[in-house]
C-alpha cells in the first residue's frame, strides 16, 4: 500500500465499498473542514486555499462525495450518458476514478418542470460523474462559504432553515420600534445569469476545474447549446455556487447605512435573504426606493 495521505486514507489501496470506515472518513474530512476555517479566519487565505486542493485529492473526500450523490434524492436520474451507480462495485469504481482530474466533462442534460403558475422551469442534469466531481469541490468550498457568509442568509446554507429565516423577519418588523416599509425582492433568472468573469476572479475554487464546467453546456431537443453565464439549476455545486456570489450584499447595506449620532436610526436598515429571494427593511418608502435600491442594483449588477 502506498502512504497515508493528509486526510488519513491510501490513495493506492483496493477498495471495497462495504469496507469503508464512514465514520472516520467523515471525521476526515471535517478535519480538514476546521483547519480551513482556522486558516482562513487567521487571514492565512493561501494556506486556506491550499487545504481544499488536499481534500479533493484525498480518498475520504471523494468516497464522501460518492455516497452523497448515490443517496440523495437525484440519484436515480442520469446524465447525458444515462449512467446511474447500482452496485457497490460500480460505487468503488467512482471513488477510484475521482482520483484523476477530469478536464473535459460532459454536457449537462436540460429538462423542464412544471411550475405553480403554469410557466416551466429549466434544470441541468449533470453526468454522475460529473456530479460526483460537483459534491467534491462543495465539500472544499462549504467551510470557506460558512465562514464569509452574511449573518442574515438562510438559503443554501447548512444548519440553516426557513424558519429561521422567518424568525429574523419577524424581529426586524415586530417591534414598536421597527422599521415600517420593506423592500421585497426575488432575482429574476438568478441562477442563469451569474457572471462567469466575476465567479472565476473571486470564488475560492479551482479556477480551471471551474472554467471547463463554465464551457461544457447542455444538450435539450435542438441539440448542444453553450453556457455563457450562470450556473444552472440542478447541479450539486450551483447553490454553493449562488450562494458564493450573493454574499456581500448585507455587509455593503451596512457600510452604506452604519446609524451615526447625528442621523440616529433614521437611515439604518436590515437585510434578510433566503436563496435569491430576500427583503430590506427601512423608515421610508423614499428611504429604500432612492438609496437602498441604487446600492442593491449595483451589487448585483457586478455580479451579472
Amino acid at each position: 500500500m502506498g502512504g497515508a495521505t493528509a486526510t488519513g486514507a491510501s490513495p493506492r489501496s483496493p477498495l471495497d465499498w462495504h469496507a469503508i470506515p464512514w465514520r472516520r472518513a467523515h471525521r476526515n474530512v471535517r478535519r480538514v473542514h476546521v483547519r480551513i476555517v482556522k486558516a482562513w479566519q487567521g487571514g492565512m487565505k493561501r494556506t486556506a486555499r491550499a487545504w481544499p486542493c488536499i481534500l479533493t485529492r484525498s480518498q475520504s473526500g471523494r468516497a464522501v462525495a460518492v455516497k452523497r450523490v448515490t443517496e440523495n434524492h437525484g440519484r436515480r436520474t442520469p446524465g447525458v450518458d444515462g449512467v446511474i451507480w447500482h452496485t457497490p462495485a460500480q460505487k468503488a469504481a467512482a471513488v477510484a476514478e475521482l482520483r484523476h482530474r477530469d478536464d473535459h466533462p460532459h454536457p449537462w442534460r436540460r429538462v423542464y418542470i412544471p411550475k405553480r403558475d403554469g410557466r416551466r422551469r429549466g434544470l441541468s442534469i449533470p453526468t454522475r460523474k460529473d456530479r460526483a466531481r460537483q459534491a467534491l469541490h462543495v465539500l472544499a468550498l462549504d467551510p470557506i462559504a460558512e465562514t464569509t457568509a452574511d449573518p442574515n442568509s438562510y438559503g443554501f446554507r447548512q444548519g440553516r432553515s426557513t424558519a429561521e429565516a422567518i424568525s429574523q423577519c419577524y424581529g426586524d418588523l415586530a417591534k414598536r420600534s421597527s422599521a415600517q416599509w420593506v423592500l421585497e425582492a426575488d432575482i429574476k433568472a438568478c441562477f442563469d445569469e451569474l457572471s462567469h468573469p466575476w465567479m472565476l476572479t473571486h470564488l475560492p475554487m479551482d479556477r480551471g476545474t471551474l472554467r471547463t464546467w463554465r464551457k461544457a453546456g447542455y444538450v435539450e431537443q435542438d441539440g448542444w447549446q453553450p453556457t455563457a453565464t450562470g450556473a444552472p439549476q440542478g447541479g450539486i455545486i450551483s447553490p454553493a455556487l449562488c450562494h458564493l456570489t450573493l454574499d456581500g450584499l448585507e455587509r455593503a447595506l451596512q457600510e452604506r447605512f452604519t446609524p451615526t449620532e447625528k442621523i440616529g436610526k433614521r437611515n439604518q436598515v436590515h437585510l434578510v435573504r433566503y436563496a435569491d429571494d430576500f427583503i430590506i427593511t427601512g423608515r421610508t418608502k423614499e428611504l429604500l426606493a432612492e438609496e437602498v435600491t441604487p446600492v442593491v442594483e449595483r451589487f448585483l449588477a457586478e455580479r451579472g
